[in-house]
């Protein structure tokens, strides 16, 4: 998944935005679906999946109830306080993603030179 032709988001960014799309059609107290199921729904390793829920509970979509698994929230929102952390966090996620796209573009452009090329010209490193 791309945003506006940018860089692919991130693996759990995308998890939670499909999540956060299946969360608004059902109702407060309902349970998520399993981190096993959400593994072979979307093909990710359980880590990915479990940092996807976190950032839903982060924004206050779904509670956990720890081994009885995670449930949509009764929709009292968080703070503002936490809303703008995430807003912040995600601005931040966002200008890596684009600094490290272009880093790969210019290194696979031969923009950047490797060790190896450097040691080639016998230059020290």
């Amino acid at each position: 998944m791309t945003s506006a032709g940018g860089p692919p988001k991130p693996k759990a960014v995308q998890v939670a935005d499909a999540l956060r799309e299946d969360i608004k059609s059902m109702k407060p107290g309902q349970r998520v679906p399993s981190q096993k199921d959400l593994v072979k729904r979307f093909g990710f390793a359980g880590q990915t999946i479990q940092n996807g829920l976190a950032i839903l509970q982060a924004e206050g979509l779904i509670v956990s109830a720890g081994n009885l698994g995670n449930f949509v929230s009764d929709g009292e929102a968080p703070n503002n306080d936490v809303r703008d952390d995430i807003t912040e966090i995600r601005s931040q996620v966002q200008a890596l993603t684009e600094r490290l796209a272009a880093l790969e573009e210019r290194c696979e452009t031969g923009g950047a030179r490797s060790a190896t090329s450097v040691q080639d010209r016998g230059v020290e490193s």
